[in-house]
């Protein structure tokens, strides 16, 4: 799988989906991604969960892709008084 983040998959064992929102890579070469579902019918969360990248099917083409100009994260300096 080229690009996970933003990916829409599916867990080839268990059937659970959604967007991959994060990813980890060890040393050991087993990587993971952190698979978020979508909202309940009710507005709630459902929990995400940390899935091995080889149990991993894309659904689609499509990528979500967030601006992050206007808060960058961590990559600036912390704000000084």
């Amino acid at each position: 799988m080229k690009t996970i983040l933003g990916s829409r998959v599916r867990d080839k064992i268990t059937g659970f989906t959604g967007i991959v929102t994060g990813r980890c890579e060890y040393i050991s070469g087993c990587n993971q991604a952190l698979v978020a579902p979508s909202a309940k019918e009710d507005g709630t969360l459902p929990d995400s969960h940390w899935v091995d990248e080889q149990r991993l099917d894309r659904l689609d083409d499509s990528l979500v892709a967030l601006d992050n100009g206007a808060t960058p994260g961590f990559d600036r300096a912390a704000p000084k008084r």
